[in-house]
């Protein structure tokens, strides 16, 4: 009961809030305006901002169900961090440079004062301790899903749906396996709440979007409660999260080496990520967007089978979808074109 009192409050401060702050979008010129920048693929201004509102939900309804502690008070002051260059890319945006340095600020207040590292792994019977590498591993994940959450965030309700997916799988997987006392677990069924409320006004047609302000708050919670639950043990290995998380760092990793490839900056935006790609095949945002769904629920489901010991079935999983990935590779253009190159 006391579950679904956390969903439904999250849910109930975001659904209202969200209004709220779509009025201050417009107030404050926080606007997606339709121009000729690639990427953009709406051709109506949409106030952006969203963000705002899942960062409130969360700190309120954390502070009626959640533990004060040093974790939670790194979770917020890094998070407040990330919410302030958001706030201020949203309206007008920021040079790369600058967004990058608060994150990386983000992330190291994340690490420093929250304690939340990637230290040892444990497989196969050994224990591998990386020492000074814990750092710069740690920093390279939170920036990594800050990173990865904000590259996909390119159709109406895409990282929304996404992070929804991963914080419903979470869920899921801690309670199956008895694991709900830690405080990474009621975060998960805050942002659960706050996410779902957010998907009725940013599902297509989308009424507002995340924003930077948004999709960089999801990376970074995603990355925290990644953190903590492989601290505390919570889920059975640091692997379950990543592969929750396999559509964005697919998609991040393809756009990395579709750029170096073509000898563009990493930063420059394109229309040939996946959800570009699956857009021209489908012509429908909606669809596209379901698509990208099926896949992230095929590994949420993997992962719990995975987590549940039955490693077979989630393996199997986990080819059959390695298998669809590698033939959108080829049918599309996300890294090269491949039918440019068999027909000269």
């Amino acid at each position: 009961m006391n579950t679904i009192l956390i969903i439904l409050t999250s849910f109930i401060i975001a659904i209202c809030i969200t209004p709220i702050v779509k009025k201050i979008a417009f107030h404050i010129d926080a606007v997606d305006k339709p121009n000729n920048r690639k990427g953009k693929v709406h051709d109506r201004a949409i106030p952006r901002l969203g963000g705002l509102a899942v960062f409130l939900a969360f700190v309120v309804a954390y502070l009626i169900f959640g533990h004060q502690d040093q974790v939670f008070t790194a979770i917020l002051v890094s998070s407040f961090m990330i919410i302030l260059i958001g706030i201020f890319d949203d309206v007008k945006p920021l040079p790369a440079s600058i967004k990058f340095s608060g994150q990386f600020i983000a992330a190291m207040i994340l690490m420093l004062y929250g304690g939340l590292y990637i230290d040892k792994i444990n497989t196969l019977g050994f224990t591998i301790t990386f020492n000074w590498l814990m750092y710069p591993l740690t920093l390279f994940f939170i920036l990594g899903a800050i990173n990865a959450i904000n590259l996909i965030d390119g159709l109406d309700g895409l990282s929304t749906g996404i992070s929804t997916i991963f914080f419903a799988t979470i869920v899921t997987i801690a309670t199956l396996l008895g694991r709900t006392s830690g405080s990474e677990y009621i975060v998960a069924l805050i942002m659960l709440g706050a996410c779902l409320a957010f998907l009725f006004y940013n599902f297509h047609p989308a009424k507002i979007f995340l924003g930077d302000t948004g999709s960089m708050f999801l990376g970074l919670i995603i990355a925290a409660i990644t953190l903590s639950g492989y601290k505390n043990i919570t889920f059975t290995s640091l692997i379950i999260p990543l592969f929750l998380l396999a559509i964005p760092i697919m998609d991040s990793l393809f756009a990395i080496i579709r750029r170096a490839i073509k000898r563009q900056k990493i930063t420059e935006a394109d229309q040939e990520h996946i959800h570009h790609q699956l857009l021209n095949l489908t012509g429908s945002q909606r669809k596209t967007v379901l698509i990208i769904y099926l896949f992230n629920i095929l590994f949420a489901l993997a992962s719990i089978f995975y987590a549940l010991r039955d490693q077979v079935m989630g393996i199997i999983m986990y080819c059959i979808i390695a298998i669809i990935v590698v033939w959108l590779i080829y049918k599309t253009t996300i890294i090269k074109d491949f039918k440019k190159k068999e027909s000269t």
